[in-house]
């Protein structure tokens, strides 16, 4: 994946924290770096084991957790099968095409268009707004779009 500066970033976080960082957690960092796929954490232990092929699916799973804890990468819920992961973390909203699951970011800023009904709108706060599509995109459309 590309070069952002996200692993050196996280990992001086996690040293901050006290936390361990070994070199399995480094690989999931590096591989999260610059992937705008939204893996899933059983596509990152798919791919981190390549290098590292005794790290379990436990230890994928408490780094991303850990990450999630310290903010560092955001949970995408939009894919019922499975959660995925985007180490994006400035506020931005997700297509997913319901054939191939493929996900695509949408910077696209909807929370002063989307109007929440009178009732609701005296009960709660705004503090963000989070957008999912879904549908089929161009590669399994019948028709082109």
């Amino acid at each position: 994946m590309g070069t952002n500066g996200y692993a050196d970033r996280v990992i001086q976080r996690l040293r901050g924290k006290k936390l361990k960082i070994t070199p399995q957690r480094i690989a999931i960092l590096h591989y999260l770096e610059g992937n705008t796929a939204h893996p899933s954490a059983e596509q990152i232990y798919r791919e981190v084991s390549r290098a590292f092929p005794t790290i379990s699916l436990a230890t994928v799973y408490n780094t991303l957790d850990t990450l999630e804890r310290l903010g560092e990468l955001q949970v995408v819920a939009i894919d019922p099968a499975r959660k995925r992961y985007d180490p994006d973390t400035r506020p931005h909203h997700h297509a997913m095409c319901t054939e191939c699951r493929t996900i695509q970011d949408v910077h696209t800023d909807y929370g002063g268009t989307i109007a929440l009904p009178d009732g609701l709108r005296e009960r709660l706060q705004v503090a963000s707004v989070t957008v999912h599509f879904s549908g089929l995109c161009r590669s399994c459309s019948p028709v082109t779009i």
